[in-house]
C-alpha cells in the first residue's frame, strides 16, 4: 500500500504526534508498504522569516504543542526509514480572520499527485493537514484523519478561550473533508460528535512494553533522586500551560528538607522557569528519550498528570506500562486509561490542588495492588496490533465512496 503522511510536527521536533507517526512508518516499513512523509520545515510551523508580531498571536502559541518550537536548530531529515520527507517551507499562519488557519503552499498538492498515494493518513490536521486534505479531495484519493490535539482546548489554558469556537469551527471543516476520522478516547469521540464531525471511528495507541517495564527501576536513580528514600512522586510531559504542573504545587510542599516525599518533574518548555522558581524543591530533569525516559518512568511510585486536554494521555499509558500508578484528571483521554482505586485515581481537574496530596497518600497505601494493576492495564496494546487496525482503516476508507465530501470552502485571510 502506496501511505502519504502529512503531519503538522515530525522529526527534529518530538511530541505525541510525531512518536505516533514514527510508529506507524516503522510498522510499515516492516510490512513491506511504501510512505511518503510531508511535514514543515524551516521554524517548525512558521513560514521562514515570520514578525514578531505572528509569531506572539495568541492562536501561534495555543498551537505551540502542535508546531514545536520556533528556530529549532537540530537538522531535519530528509529521509527516514528510507522513506522520503517532502518538507513545506513556507507554511503561512494566521493573523485574525475568519478562521483561524491558512493553506500552505501548492508543493502540499504537487507531493502527493507525483506520489500516487492509495491513501492519504492526516495526522493532527490544522495548519498543514487542511492543505493535505483539500490536496487529497482534489486528486481523490481517500483520506484518514487521526485527530490528536485539542486546539480549542489549548486556547482556553493560554487565556484566549474566545477563539475556540474558531477553532472547533475549522477542525470539522477539516475533517468533514476526510474519510473517516479516527478519535483516540470515548471523551475525543464525545466532543467531535458534539461539534459536528461526521464518520467517527475510534483508535487508540499503542505502547511500548519492553522499553516502558517494571524491569528498567533503577535503585540507583531513585538513591540519587531521594537519598533519604521517600517516595518518588513524578510528572513526564512538556512543561506549558496546558499542562497545569502548577496543580502539583501541594507536592513540591511535601519535598523540602522536612518533606516526606520527592517530585521529580521530567520534560521542558515555557513554563519551565516559573515552575522551578514556584517549586524550589523538586526535581527537574529536563527532557530524556529512550532507556533515560523507560528508567525514568519505572522509578517512580506515583505518576501525576493534571491537565485536562488530553484527547489520549500517552504518558498515563507509559506509566503504566511501568508499573506505576497513577492520579490523573477526570476529564479527556484519562477517563478511559483509569480506573479509579484499580490503577490508580481521577480527580475533578477544578480540585486537582486541593485533592492530590490526600490522593497521593492513598496509592502509596496501597500501592502493590495498584501497580501490578497498572502493569496489567496495558498489556497486549502493541504499536504492531494498533498499526494493524490502522492499516484496516486505510482499506476500509478506500472503499468507501468518496462522494459525500464536502469542500473547505473558501479560505480565511492569511499574512504573505
Amino acid at each position: 500500500m502506496r501511505v502519504a503522511i502529512v503531519t503538522e510536527s515530525f522529526l527534529p521536533s518530538v511530541n505525541g504526534v510525531t512518536n505516533s507517526v514514527l510508529r506507524v512508518l516503522e510498522y510499515a516499513r516492516r510490512n513491506g508498504h511504501d510512505c511518503l512523509v510531508v511535514a514543515p520545515s524551516g521554524n517548525v510551523g512558521l513560514r521562514r522569516g515570520a514578525t514578531d508580531a505572528v509569531r506572539a498571536h495568541p492562536l501561534v502559541s495555543a498551537m505551540a504543542p502542535l508546531l514545536g518550537t520556533p528556530g529549532a536548530a537540530a537538522p531535519e531529515p530528509d529521509h527516514h526509514l528510507g522513506y522520503p520527507v517532502h518538507r513545506v517551507t513556507a507554511v503561512r499562519v494566521p493573523v485574525v480572520s475568519s478562521l483561524p488557519v491558512g493553506a500552505p503552499s501548492p508543493s502540499v498538492y504537487n507531493a502527493l499527485r507525483h506520489f500516487a498515494p492509495d491513501v492519504v493518513h492526516l495526522a493532527s490536521p490544522f495548519v498543514l493537514g487542511a492543505a493535505g486534505a483539500a490536496a487529497a479531495r482534489a486528486l481523490d484519493v481517500p483520506s484518514v484523519a487521526v485527530y490528536q490535539t485539542d486546539v480549542a482546548g489549548f486556547s482556553t489554558s493560554y487565556g484566549i478561550g474566545a477563539m475556540a469556537e474558531a477553532a472547533w469551527a475549522w477542525t470539522r471543516a477539516i475533517h468533514s473533508t476526510c474519510d473517516r476520522t479516527l478519535a483516540p478516547s470515548t471523551a475525543a469521540m464525545e466532543d467531535l460528535a458534539a461539534h459536528g464531525v461526521p464518520r467517527l471511528y475510534r483508535w487508540g495507541r499503542g505502547v511500548d512494553s519492553e522499553r516502558f517495564a517494571p524491569s528498567r527501576r533503577s535503585q540507583a536513580l531513585h538513591e540519587l533522586w531521594s537519598p533519604e528514600g521517600r517516595p518518588i512522586v513524578g510528572f513526564v510531559g512538556r512543561l506549558a500551560p496546558e499542562k497545569h504542573v502548577e496543580r502539583l504545587q501541594p507536592l513540591a510542599d511535601r519535598s523540602g528538607p522536612d518533606g516526606d516525599l520527592q517530585l521529580v518533574i521530567v520534560g521542558d518548555g515555557p513554563d519551565r522557569p516559573a515552575l522551578r522558581a514556584a517549586m524550589p524543591h523538586a526535581i527537574f530533569t529536563g527532557e530524556l528519550h529512550g532507556d533515560q525516559l523507560g528508567q525514568a518512568y519505572a522509578t517512580l511510585d506515583v505518576f501525576c498528570h493534571a491537565g485536562e486536554f488530553e484527547t489520549f494521555c500517552q504518558s498515563i499509558q507509559e506509566a503504566q506500562s511501568s508499573g506505576v500508578p497513577v492520579v490523573g484528571p477526570d476529564k479527556g483521554g484519562p477517563r478511559d486509561l483509569v480506573q479509579a482505586g484499580v490503577n490508580g485515581y481521577l480527580l475533578d481537574p477544578r480540585r486537582y490542588a486541593a485533592e492530590i496530596s490526600r490522593t497521593v497518600d492513598m496509592v502509596l497505601a496501597d500501592h502493590p495492588q495498584l501497580a501490578a494493576a497498572a502493569r496489567s492495564t496495558v498489556v497486549g496494546r502493541t504499536w504492531d496490533a494498533i498499526c494493524g487496525q490502522l492499516f484496516d482503516h486505510y482499506h476500509a476508507a478506500g472503499a468507501r465512496s468518496t462522494s459525500g465530501r464536502v469542500g473547505l470552502g473558501r479560505a480565511p485571510r492569511v499574512v504573505a
